[in-house]
Parts: C-alpha cells; structure tokens; sequence
C-alpha cells in the first residue's frame, strides 16, 4: 500500500472515529436493575481514546494497533500475526513443522449454507521476525474443520457442497498435495474419508454439530474429532463403510484405510490433544442446560462417554469426565511438548474455548489408569479457535472474535506467543536429511519435530531405518518420550516383521504399556501377534498396562480372551445411580476404567458363552455387565436358564435388571434424524426398539412380577429402562426428541420461545423472520432498552448509542451481542475497574485518554477525569455489563422486530 493511500485511510478512519465519539459513550460495571441493561453491545475494530496522526502514521506505528490477545502469562510474548484482511472467521488453523501457518477461512460459519465462501490461506514470516510477510490461498474450500500439514500433504476436514444444487452433501477428509512447493496446492483434493457427516442436519442446520478437528498422534493415526450429527456409511479408501450414532473420536491411517471408531458418547468437540504416550484429551460442548456440561475429559480407546443416553442415570457404564467446568464451547486443543517453552507451561494439554475467549491448561496429576486435573487460565483471545505449534517452538492461534454465526469479512486474526527468550532454531529439511539426522531428530525435545522425523523415515525403506531406531527405543538412558516415538516409528516400519522384537519389549516395564498398544493397533497386521503377552499384561500391577492389555485381547479378537477378561474386577463404585437421581458422571473415577475396557473388549468378541458361564461365580458381576450389551438369543437362553438354577436371591435379582435392560434396544441408525440440541437423557436407549427374543423376556419378567411381593421393583425397572410393559405401570413413556423441522408460524408468536430454544435455533429462526420494525420501536421503550441506550445525538449519551448500531453490526451480530453479551467484547469496548488514591473507585468506559490523564463515563453520563498519577490500579472486567437472558421472555416474531427496528438505526 503506497504511503499517499496510507495517509488517506488514516484520516478517514480518524473523522469517522472522531464522529462516533461524539454520540458514544459506553456503560459502567455497576450494580442496576435488570431491565435497564437489555442491549449492551460492543463494537469493534478502533480505540476511541487514542489519538491518530494523519501524515506521521507509519506501519511500525500500525502494528501496535492490531488485533491481539488480551491477556497472557509474563513469560510470553503475543503479537499479531495476521488480520480479517488475510484470515477473517479463521475457524481452524495448523502449523508445519518448519512454520508455515494453515489458517482455515470460513466465511460460511456454523449456521451459513451458501458455499464458495471458504480457503485454506497459507502465511510464511520468511525471515522469522515475527510477522508474516507471504502469503497465499493454498485452496478454496468450504467449512474447513480440521487441517493437518504432514510433509508435501495437507489434510483438510471440511464441507462438501454440490456443483449442480449447491446444497451440502457431506462432510470428507481431504489430502492435497504441494510438491512444487509454491504454497498452493497442485491440483484437486484426493478423498480419505467420504461422508464423515451425516448431510441431512448440515443442509437444515449448517456445520455447528459436524465433523470436526484433526491431529495425527506419534503412533501415526489421524484422529477425528466428531460432532453429534454423528455419520452413516463413511466410507474410507478401502471401501470400508463405518456408521456412529452422536459423537466420539474416528481415526484413520494417513493412506486413508482401516478406519475406526475411537471413543464413543461425546457431545460436540471439535479437537483432540495427544500427547507423546498417547494419551488424548478433549474439551466437550454444553449441551444448553441439559446437565452436560462443558467437560474436560481423557478418552481411552474404546471408552463410553454417555451421551447422551448413559451419562446421567446408567453413569455406572461410563468413564466419567475429569471435571464439569459449566458453560462455554470447547474448540481447539493442542498437547504442549516443547522444551523451548517455561516449564510451567510444556507438558501440558492446552484446551481453547470459544465461548470464554480463553485459551486453558489443565494440571495433570496421574491417578492409576486414568488422571485427574486442574484448570487454569492462560491466554485470553477473542473467540478463539484454534492453536498449533511448530518445531521451532513458535505456537500460533486463532481468534473468531465476533464473526457470529455465519461468518464475517472484518472479523477475525491470528496471533504467534512465543517465550520471552525464544531464539528461531531451524527446522531441517527433512527430504534432503540423512537417516542418520532423522533418528537423530527422533530424540528432540520437540514433539513437533519427532513426528515429522517419524513421518519422514517412514517414506524410507524400511530394511535402511529400522535398526537405527530400534537402537533408539531399546536404550535406557534415553527420555521415554522418545523411546516411545521410537517404538511407535519402528512398529510402523517393520511391520510385522517387528512383532518378534515388539513382544520383548512386554518384558521393559517401561515401555510394557506402549509395547502391547503398538502390537495391537493394526488389526489387519494381528493374525501373527501372540496372545500371552496380552494376558499377562491383564495380571501387571500398573492399571495401564492391564488397560492396553485389554483393549489389545479385544482387538486381538480371540475367544480365548474371554475368560481372562471376565476375571477383572470390578470396584464398590459400580453401582447405579437410583431412580431419579443423576450420577457422578463428571468426576474422576480411576478405578471403574480396566473393567470398563474390560467390558468393552467383551462385547466386542461378542463373548456370550463366557459371560453366562461367569454367572452366578466370583465374576458375576462383570459378565452381567457385559451381557447387557448383548442383543443375543442365545444370551437371553443363557440369563434364563441361569435364573433357574440359582437360588441365590440377590442374583436373580441382578439376572431380571439384564433381562429387562434387554428387552430393548437402539434401532440401527440410517442418518436420518438426529436428537437436537437438547436430547431426552433418560436412557438407556434413545431410539429404543423389540427385536427377537423381546417376547421370551416380557414372558418371563411378566410370570416373576405376577409372582413377587415387591411390585415396585418391577414398576421401577419399567421406568428406568422404558420398557413400557403396561402391566407393571410406569412413568408415561417419553416420544423420541428428534431433530424436527419447525414451523415458524404456528411458534413464532409463542411468548418465551427465545428461552426455550437453543442460541442456534434462535439463530436459524432469525434468518426466516423479518420482523415488524414498528413493533421493534415499541418493544425498544416497553422493555426498559431506552433506560440505557440513546437513539438521537440530542440524548444524554449513557450506554452505547443505538443511533447508528445498523451501520456498524449487522442483524445477526446484533442478535448475538444480545444472546450472548459476553461471547465477544471487542478489544477498547470492554468496561474498566480503575481504583485511584483516597480510597476512590471508578467504573465505566474510557473515552480518552492521554499520559498524563482518563477520561471515563458511567452509566448515568457522568463524566470523571483522573490523573495518572493518582491512578493505583486498573482492571479491564472480562464480563460484560449486561446479563444474559434479558430476551428469554420474548417470542421469536418479537425479538426479529427488535432487531429489525436497530439494524434500520443508521
């Protein structure tokens, strides 16, 4: 941009700033009645109270006044390093190893259904100063989600639409390719996975509960971090047809094969965090006052979560979560391994929330298998998004910061942290590099830089890498971080030739965990892979070698397993929450984890014989678990006759709780419907069906009701497993919420309706709804607006002018700032605490300011200058002034006439 063009923007931009100050004035964080805060909304993208120069403005001058964080630890330093300009509505982004930044465009946001709004833009500070200097468009598409750099390739999750319709028609992760390396791709995407997003909800909703991040972890999967819209028939580049009910994790090999469910019962995340011994860590989504609540959870392969069926009434059959952290929006994730980073902030898991406008880390403390955690804040970001690093040390994230929920071309930037006394190191050239120097980058203090090393020797033959690797796992002295990426990296290589010298490993107590995982995680590779180490893994005093023993036995698919597995004990905390009550199911519980793996290892050999000869011995319990699961006649024949021969009271009673969880069980879902935003959680099933053996089970629990003293025990199972036997009575039976299409008209007058309906559907409302702009003016008066808000300039200016609120927001972004008042307080709008000498306090909005004083205003209009000198604190409150909720009452014909009538306001 020439210098004569600078100067012109400049001064205009300094009138217009000038112009709004002289109807502007913004509300203090004081205590008022209710109704008086109904529309504090903010603006964004200048700072009033700094002065601007017309003819001495300079870039260096510039760059102090670009977006960035808001807060961060003092051992780092956050400068911005892309705006809306290059990057708005970033809605993901991933860095190469050698520091190129990915950033994902989504200009059509969650709730938007146009396409050809979307990109891959690639940035490059090519002479590592901080601040980008290149860049291109790498690709366009829609959506994007997830995007992974892994060499030439890139992987990218995101939105099919139709070229002949327009409509979305799916979600797929994508590779491309850049071997010019002209940072842009070098021709179309190949499919890895297709149809990853169940298409119906992303054509009547958008992409809010879809398909999600990506990362690939050092055993060299893709995990894939899945929405609620769950999928049907995804289908990988084998032809391999997967269908998952809700949400969990996927992964996939990078060739796009041997596609797997991970974890199962997840609400909405959108990322996972993996950190070198392959634990992964995710940060769930509010289910808008449904009892699941934002959740920080470590998932374990092969877990259930619950939801949201188990989670609150069978939170016995769950893994629960580390912690409820209540409301927000879980978004990217990044496992910190990085040994340039303070101590203080490496080796953690740091999880972005969206909704909070914060970037957390969680404190691990290990317990038995599983963890437990605190949060802590760490860096605040406007509606962040996403973070990644590279192998230089350099971390990089994203900030929505207010794009709302269909995308914005002025909102939206990109920040690089980086510790205070960070010094670039170079990434090598890994094409170029020597077998030697990648075994050598396999032991960096960079997890970065291990995996690319990884990646990079696994495009090698195998018969020149291997034993220089298996030199790196096999010695001692070595951290286990990295004998461990020399494991993962040598399994990968050797294939089953390995397997030999990957049974040895079982007998390191060190690597015994991660040995057994690696011998078991390639189920096409598995039919050489003996047994016993698996079993005695299941007898090993750590809990997690017993629990990758026992994922092992069940993916090793041997019915031999059974009998060993149903020998694991269970804890006095398996136990069921009673009847109407709500269970734990967000607190630590490290002991329930081997034999909840253990169950799902059961089910999985689909091991009925072992189960029901389990029954009425010392294993009881855990076979009756498992058995629940087991839509089987021949476990049903099983349970039965066991009942016959006992005479053991407090089992036969066990015996009729499986048979009546039995007597249903979850129809087979066709992609068809989904359960909303806010599911029914009675459980057991959602969508809960007879089948087969449904008349013998009704036979025998109607013969034993008819013959028991305790009726109530029967109307209890009636209840608890809805199974709507009419002969024992029960609660009235609940219809399956489902994903329904609306009618607006016969709702939209219906008072209350905003705070029925999620923020989203409010969303999607909205955009069918005009609205009555002369309704709107009343509404404005009759719900108290106008107590706080001005609409003329001859007004006593106290909150935010609303005169020309149409100019500077659009409806939806109107609608949000009302929704949500504190999801995104622009950067020099947030209200301020200042605390001066004597004893005096100050709340409001700074509307100038200068070294020498503060020029601020409170709610009444009242104007207070204070000098700096006598200035002793100052504190930007993080909340805005106005509380959520204030529209509940309204119904959704209503509040579109609000907004209409203050989008007209210009």
């Amino acid at each position: 941009m020439s210098y004569v063009l600078f100067a012109i923007l400049a001064e205009a931009r300094k009138r217009f700033v000038q112009h709004i100050l002289t109807i502007l004035s913004f509300m203090l964080k004081v205590t008022y009645t209710f109704f008086s805060a109904f529309l504090f909304l903010f603006l964004a993208g200048t700072r009033p109270w700094q002065s601007e120069p017309s003819q001495q403005y300079s870039v260096a001058a510039r760059a102090d006044s670009l977006r960035n964080a808001s807060e961060w630890p003092e051992e780092l330093i956050v400068t911005n390093f892309s705006s809306a300009d290059l990057t708005p509505s970033p809605a993901c982004l991933a860095v190469a190893p050698t520091g190129e930044v990915y950033v994902g465009v989504d200009m059509i946001g969650s709730l938007g259904k146009k396409p050809g709004k979307g990109s891959i833009v690639r940035l490059v500070d090519s002479d590592n100063d901080g601040k980008m200097d290149r860049h291109t468009t790498y690709a366009m598409v829609d959506n994007p989600r997830g995007i992974l750099p892994v060499g030439d390739r890139l992987y990218v999750l995101h939105t099919q639409f139709s070229k002949e319709t327009g409509i979305a028609s799916g979600m797929d992760l994508v590779v491309f390719e850049d071997k010019n390396h002209d940072g842009m791709a070098d021709g179309p995407s190949v499919p890895i996975i297709e149809h990853i997003s169940s298409p119906k909800f992303l054509q009547s909703r958008g992409t809010d509960h879809a398909t999600n991040g990506i990362r690939m972890g050092i055993d060299g999967w893709i995990y894939i971090a899945v929405g609620d819209f769950g999928f049907h028939n995804a289908t990988d580049r084998s032809g391999k047809k997967l269908t998952m009910l809700g949400g969990g994790i996927v992964r996939v090999r990078p060739d796009g094969t041997e596609m797997e469910v991970y974890t199962h019962g997840l609400r909405n995340i959108y990322d996972v965090a993996i950190d070198p011994f392959m634990n992964i860590f995710a940060r769930g989504n509010t289910n808008d006052g449904g009892g699941w609540n934002i959740r920080f959870s470590h998932q374990i392969q092969s877990g259930e979560y619950g939801y949201p069926v188990l989670f609150k009434h069978f939170t016995d059959e769950i893994i629960p979560a580390l912690v409820d952290l209540g409301g927000g929006s879980g978004t990217g994730a990044l496992f910190m391994d990085d040994d340039t980073w303070p101590a203080n902030y490496n080796n953690v898991p740091m999880m972005a929330d969206w909704g909070r406008s914060q970037l957390y880390i969680h404190r691990l403390s290990p317990d038995g298998a599983g963890f437990t955690q605190k949060e802590e804040k760490f860096i605040k970001l406007a509606q962040i998004t996403d973070v990644d690093i590279d192998a230089s040390g350099r971390a990089y994230l994203s900030a929505w910061d207010g794009a709302g929920y269909s995308g914005n071309a002025s909102k939206g930037f990109v920040v690089r942290a980086v510790p205070n006394n960070w010094k670039y190191r170079p990434f090598a050239d890994l094409k170029k590099a020597s077998v030697k120097k990648l075994t050598s980058l396999l032991k960096s203090g960079s997890g970065v830089a291990r995996l690319a090393a990884q990646q990079e020797l696994l495009t090698r033959p195998a018969n020149k890498t291997a034993k220089p690797v298996w030199k790196i796992v096999t010695d001692g002295k070595l951290p286990l971080a990295v004998r461990v990426a020399g494991l993962y990296t040598y399994a990968q290589a050797a294939g089953t030739d390995g397997i030999e010298n990957l049974v040895t490993l079982t007998s390191d107590k060190d690597l015994q965990e991660f040995a057994l995982r690696a011998l078991a995680d390639r189920k096409p590779k598995l039919s050489t892979v003996p047994i016993e180490p698996f079993l005695n893994g299941l007898k090993a005093a750590s809990p997690r070698v017993q629990i990758a023993a026992a994922v092992g036995l069940g993916r090793l698919g041997r019915p031999e397993a059974a009998e060993a597995l149903v020998q694991v004990s269970v804890p006095g905390s398996f136990a069921a929450p009673a009847i109407g009550t709500e269970g734990p199911h967000a607190t630590p519980n490290s002991a329930i984890i081997p034999p909840h793996i253990a169950v799902r290892s059961l089910v999985s050999l689909h091991a009925v014989d072992a189960c029901v000869k389990a029954i009425g011995t010392a294993n009881s319990t855990i076979a009756l678990w498992a058995l629940r699961y087991m839509h089987d006649p021949k476990a049903v024949a099983g349970l039965l006759n066991a009942y016959q021969r006992t005479n053991d009271e407090t089992l036969k009673k066990q015996i009729i709780i499986t048979l009546s969880r039995l007597y249903k069980k979850e129809a087979d879902y066709d992609g068809s419907w989904w359960w909303s935003t806010r599911p029914d959680t009675h459980g057991p099933y959602y969508k809960a069906i007879t089948w087969e053996s449904s008349a013998d089970i009704k036979d025998f629990l109607t013969k034993e009701w008819s013959k028991s003293a305790d009726k109530k025990f029967f109307v209890d199972l009636n209840s608890r497993h809805r199974m709507e036997i009419p002969e024992f009575g029960a609660e009235e039976p609940v219809a399956v919420k489902e994903e329904i299409k609306v009618d607006l008209e016969k709702i939209r007058n219906k008072k209350g309706q905003i705070g029925e309906a999620s923020i989203e559907d409010v969303m999607l409302a909205m955009a069918k709804i005009p609205g009555d702009a002369a309704l709107g003016k009343t509404l404005f008066t009759q719900q108290g607006c106008i107590a706080c808000h001005s609409l003329s300039k001859g007004e006593t200016m106290k909150g935010p002018f609303m005169g020309q609120i149409g100019s500077i927001m659009n409806r939806e972004q109107i609608a949000e700032s009302i929704l949500k008042p504190n999801a995104s307080i622009s950067q020099g709008f947030s209200s301020v605490l200042i605390t001066a000498k004597r004893n005096k306090s100050y709340m409001g909005f700074i509307t100038e300011e200068s070294a020498s004083k503060v020029v601020l205003r409170d709610i009444t209009g009242q104007v207070f200058t204070i000098k700096t000198s006598d200035i002793v604190s100052r504190k930007e409150m993080e909340t805005s002034m106005m509380p959520s909720g204030l529209a509940n009452a309204l119904s959704y014909e209503e509040f579109a006439s609000l907004l209409s009538f203050l989008s007209q306001q210009k």
